[in-house]
């Protein structure tokens, strides 16, 4: 079976793979490029990159509607079971570990990690995924751009999910860098438009993608898909 990897506008993603339901940083209530409703999403695992409340946004109500695991840093995942949750997988930076949908490796990003309350975070991550079906997603999450990404990608990269919403991460110019860092055979923009401060033109960031590195570039609408393999 392969991947469909669904943007759901900022940086929330749906990935299905394999049967498995992965939602990434699903933050759609309060989110006006929302492209689904916190009670219309499958999940078998939540991802939670970082503490800031446009990242964990709806994960406590959609994983105790849905059974699902959540993974994230050791503190978030404390924090998220003294919300409630029990169903919690805490990892931390360079640790991997293999689940039903393939291996994940938690990466370096260079950010805050506040909670929703003030409560500390623990450390931003990426997510590298190294599916089963043979596909391998690095999502940068918020980030700067930092040189340890030409490690990342020498682990090799299907799609790369990179932000370009500039202020509070990367923008279009560093993220230029990161791709030729990372050099993944594909590229979707996010952290962007969701508010006038992080506005951006992702058409005119593809083409300039498409000038300077070896990787497609696939903009999606909110909502939009691409599949893999």
């Amino acid at each position: 079976m392969s991947t469909r990897v669904r943007w759901l506008g900022h940086s929330a993603i749906h990935i299905e793979t394999d049967g498995v339901h992965l939602l990434i940083d699903p933050f759609l209530t309060g989110n006006p490029t929302a492209a689904a409703k916190p009670d219309e999403l499958p999940a078998h695992f939540i991802l939670v990159s970082h503490g800031h409340a446009d990242h964990v946004g709806d994960t406590i109500p959609i994983a105790q509607r849905t059974g699902a695991t959540v993974i994230a840093n050791f503190e978030i995942s404390q924090w998220l079971q003294k919300h409630g949750l029990d169903k919690v997988h805490p990892m931390h930076l360079g640790g991997g570990h293999d689940f039903p949908f393939g291996r994940l490796k938690l990466t370096i990003a260079h950010h805050g990690s506040v909670l929703p309350d003030g409560s500390y975070g623990g450390n931003p991550a990426g997510f590298h995924l190294f599916l089963k079906d043979g596909s391998k997603i690095y999502d940068a999450a918020d980030t700067a751009l930092f040189s340890d990404m030409r490690l990342i990608g020498e682990e090799g990269i299907d799609l790369a999910l990179l932000p370009i919403g500039d202020n509070f991460t990367m923008g279009p110019d560093d993220s230029l860098r990161a791709l030729n860092f990372l050099t993944p055979r594909q590229a979707i923009p996010i952290h962007y438009n969701t508010w006038p401060l992080i506005a951006q033109d992702p058409q005119a960031w593809a083409s300039r993608v498409r000038e300077t590195t070896r990787t497609t570039p696939v903009v999606l609408d909110p909502g939009g898909s691409i599949q893999l393999r």
